[in-house]
């Protein structure tokens, strides 16, 4: 059950893995924070799940936190320099408190694991953001569809559309009920939510689902990249637009355009970088010394976004629609390259 709001003060403490306070401050405010000067102290930490904990972060002087929107998404930088993307799952009306769930990943390369086992309440954490690459836009009719961890992004949206129409619907799968998080926020939502799980209910038949949808319902899904391809085998045709996908891993992308150098321009200052084969434009930037906030470096979280000005990007990120890539008026440099001889960036 999300704790309730204490708007001139705290947060109660979480149960589970809710720590004792601490007055530590692991993480100093790197020159990769600056860009949006955010330091949030963790407020409350408490299980959600089997694997997942809620983060609740708040101003440590109270202050309001910047707006954001469903869907919306914080980069929280851990100790030596890594970020990671968490999405906001919280209440969206809620002006002093960001909550993330993170989910531990035994494999991966040891931020869920810092915050599982090392981060505090009363931690202070540098964050970027919020940002938004994930949108709910109007649509007469929704359908959600989540796999595990990937619920997070999809409540906010839910919350929000179910205050204003009864016109959607969920499908939430996972291994386990144990480790699907927040069940105890959609139980109110009744027959909108259906639950599959591999050890009990068994998975439904998601051509059923899909091949029952009006054509003016909008899909959002996010979740492993099983779930994704499945969904997307299912709407090829459909309308630019209809299907709305976030992703963990990147899709496979063809070789690069050109082979050969190319020349990025910054419009703010007199600086040209040259981009050799082989480099990535992030790398050749950050190695001229230009401050570009980063994650992933796999094109799928959207934290380098660089407005491009002028020249055609080669885009290879997972992220814009092919409308948003047809207007080659922004990159992500972790991934992306250039068709032409010189690019412009907004830097």
């Amino acid at each position: 059950m999300k704790a309730p709001l204490h708007r001139h003060g705290g947060l109660p403490q979480g149960d589970g893995m809710t720590a004792t306070t601490s007055s530590r401050n692991v993480t100093p405010l790197i020159a990769a924070a600056s860009r949006d000067s955010l330091v949030l102290t963790v407020a409350a930490k408490r299980t959600v799940s089997h694997g997942v904990c809620e983060l609740a972060l708040s101003d440590p002087a109270g202050r309001l936190l910047p707006d954001w929107t469903p869907g919306s998404h914080i980069d929280v930088i851990l100790p030596a320099g890594r970020v990671r993307q968490y999405s906001l799952c919280g209440d969206r009306w809620d002006p002093f408190v960001y909550r993330v769930a993170v989910l531990r990943e035994p494999h991966g390369r040891g931020g869920s694991a810092y915050v599982h086992d090392e981060l505090r309440v009363g931690d202070r954490v540098p964050i970027g953001g919020p940002r938004n690459n994930f949108a709910l836009v109007p649509a007469q009719r929704y359908l959600f569809i989540a796999g595990g961890i990937g619920i997070t992004p999809l409540l906010p949206m839910i919350e929000q559309t179910a205050g204003s129409t009864d016109a959607w619907s969920l499908v939430y799968a996972g291994r386990s009920r144990a480790t699907m998080a927040f069940l105890d926020r959609l139980d109110r939502y009744g027959e909108h939510v259906s639950v599959w799980t591999d050890d009990c209910t068994g998975r439904g038949e998601l051509d059923a689902v899909m091949n029952g949808l009006s054509a003016d319902t909008t899909v959002y899904c996010c979740g492993p990249a099983g779930l994704l391809e499945a969904v997307e085998q299912r709407s090829l045709g459909w309308p630019a637009g209809r299907l709305r996908t976030e992703r963990f891993v990147p899709t496979a992308s063809a070789a690069p355009m050109r082979d050969t150098a190319f020349d990025v321009e910054l419009a703010r200052s007199p600086l040209t970088v040259t981009v050799h084969p082989g480099i990535g434009v992030l790398d050749a930037l950050q190695a001229a010394g230009v401050t570009v906030l980063a994650s992933c470096r796999r094109g799928v979280c959207g934290t380098c976004e660089i407005p491009v000005v002028d020249g055609i990007p080669d885009h290879r990120d997972s992220l814009l629609s092919d409308e948003e890539r047809a207007r080659n008026n922004c990159m992500f440099p972790c991934v992306s390259r250039s068709c032409s001889d010189r690019l412009v960036v907004d830097l």
